[in-house]
């Protein structure tokens, strides 16, 4: 049976929370027990030490690891501030003690072979793939092969951009208003792209209107899709079962975002 204290680490503390902008925030968490491995798409559930309310802990996506002398000491998160449990960690100081439980849930694959890559972000469901871009590139892909299709609401939603752009992507952005990239939804650039250059593989994480349409596109140009769903949690180790998404392959069957994802194959789930 799954013992949870296996994958809580005592003694976390945040070692930087810094404003992005318009609500975001990026926190540097340093953990004193062992961190055995992580890997891009999966998640960590946190609360800081001593909070009464809100009582669970909530799930973030790794945004990325952070490496002392080639072990892994901590994690960086990127949140945005939407209710009381947010509100609280954006008011969290270095030294502040934060209980955490992870690496949790099914992470990306990524096959080797695979020359062309198209990540699918809407605003916060960017987090999971500065990791996943920083692992690729670490792993020797070609990162002019990898692509970006971020959108956002506006301008202030489009985060990490430079980020990307350090690893050798550049990013094609899309903003409900205008105000930067193509005006529009995310995946009108997508669509374009995929009839020009069809790719290996397609990631997407964010809002899930915007999954359902990259699946539906996947789907009628027949190709491999893994989407990260972004959902409440209560326990995050499939003991309360929240977090159901339906399976598509297994009548009145479902499936579980925390255990079995958060990353599915498109295939296998309906939203």
């Amino acid at each position: 049976m799954y013992n949870p204290t296996e994958k809580c680490l005592q003694g976390a503390q945040v070692l930087w929370n810094r404003p992005q902008g318009s609500g975001y925030y990026r926190m540097g968490l340093g953990c004193a027990g062992k961190i055995e491995s992580v890997h891009p798409g999966q998640f960590l559930m946190l609360r800081l030490e001593g909070q009464q309310s809100p009582l669970l802990r909530r799930p973030f996506s790794v945004h990325q690891v952070i490496v002392d002398q080639h072990r892994i000491r901590g994690f960086e998160i990127l949140y945005k501030v939407v209710g009381d449990g947010t509100a609280l960690l954006a008011g969290a100081k270095k030294g502040d003690g934060i209980d955490v439980l992870g690496p949790l849930g099914k992470s990306f694959v990524v096959h080797p072979g695979h020359k062309t890559v198209y990540c699918v972000a809407g605003g916060i469901g960017v987090a999971p793939f500065l990791f996943l871009a920083a692992r690729m590139s670490v792993a020797g892909f070609d990162m002019s092969g990898v692509s970006l299709f971020l959108g956002g609401r506006t301008a202030n939603d489009l985060l990490c951009v430079e980020d990307f752009e350090t690893l050798g992507m550049s990013p094609i952005l899309a903003t409900d208003d205008g105000s930067r990239g193509q005006r529009g939804l995310v995946t009108a650039p997508l669509e374009e792209a995929i009839r020009t250059s069809p790719p290996d593989m397609m990631y997407a994480c964010g809002p899930l209107p915007m999954l359902r349409v990259v699946m539906a596109i996947a789907a009628h140009h027949d190709l491999p899709c893994q989407v990260s769903i972004e959902t409440i949690m209560a326990c995050g180790m499939g003991a309360c079962l929240g977090c159901a998404v339906k399976d598509k392959k297994r009548h009145a069957a479902y499936r579980h975002a925390c255990v079995d994802g958060p990353v599915f194959d498109a295939e296998e789930i309906v939203l």
